[in-house]
């Protein structure tokens, strides 16, 4: 695509989120702020991601390594490298709660209808970061699965090199005894990369369901941790050589 196409791409993009969004904030709004209908805003989350993807005619490939059981609560955890991560973690199956950054509650509309049903963590205070732990794992508990990015953020300088991954997500494994899922996202930063002037590429986006780490399976915590770093870097490094 040209400078020009990927521009008018882009805004066609960014029109069409706004757009579905707005469709769909009613529907966001009542599943909020009734605590029983929150599973149904989050199936609704599901839905959204596909349509989006399809109505701005950019394919989402699909690869499981694994078998994700129906009914059954992990925790995901992915490479951050770009705004566009977010959008597509949707794609993960089940009923899934968002653990994102606190600055994510400032967005008009969206921001609130994320604190309603997804998680909110400010890394900066220590409190915050307890309480969302906390608040992670009983959504465990009832079911849920757990989406996290647990590089803390959009980090790295050199994609598609990640940076060093946060403790939270492994701990509060071996606590819950519940299994990771690595999840690649090979090519989001080529697609809209992290600088300035965003420009969404429109080029065939990769999501990769490693299989899953029981962490009863390893010796720490740190093992655990490490172990799920190389698995999402090592495809990164194969699907970007």
């Amino acid at each position: 695509m040209s400078k020009w196409s990927s521009r008018i791409y882009t805004y066609f993009a960014a029109f069409t989120f706004l757009l579905t969004f707005a469709v769909l904030f009613p529907a966001f709004l009542i599943c909020s702020w009734v605590p029983k209908w929150n599973t149904y805003g989050r199936k609704i989350n599901h839905y959204w991601a596909k349509t989006y993807f399809k109505l701005i005619f950019l394919p989402v490939n699909l690869d499981f390594k694994t078998k994700i059981e129906r009914g059954r609560p992990y925790i995901f955890l992915a490479n951050h490298f770009s705004y566009l991560d977010v959008a597509m973690m949707g794609f993960v199956p089940g009923d899934t709660v968002f653990v994102g950054k606190a600055s994510i509650r400032k967005v008009p509309f969206f921001g609130y209808y994320f604190k309603k049903l997804h998680i909110a963590v400010d890394r900066s205070r220590i409190k915050s970061r307890a309480e969302t732990m906390r608040r992670a794992g009983l959504a465990l508990d009832k079911g849920s699965s757990i989406v996290l990015f647990p590089e803390g953020g959009i980090y790295t300088q050199n994609p598609p090199q990640m940076v060093p991954f946060k403790n939270g997500a492994f701990r509060l494994a071996i606590e819950k005894q519940i299994a990771i899922v690595p999840v690649t996202l090979s090519y989001n930063h080529v697609i809209l990369a992290d600088q300035k002037d965003l420009i969404l590429k429109r080029i065939s986006a990769k999501m990769v369901f490693h299989d899953p780490l029981y962490p009863s399976n390893f010796n720490s915590e740190e093992d655990l941790k490490q172990h799920c770093f190389d698995i999402i870097q090592n495809q990164l490094l194969l699907d970007n050589p």
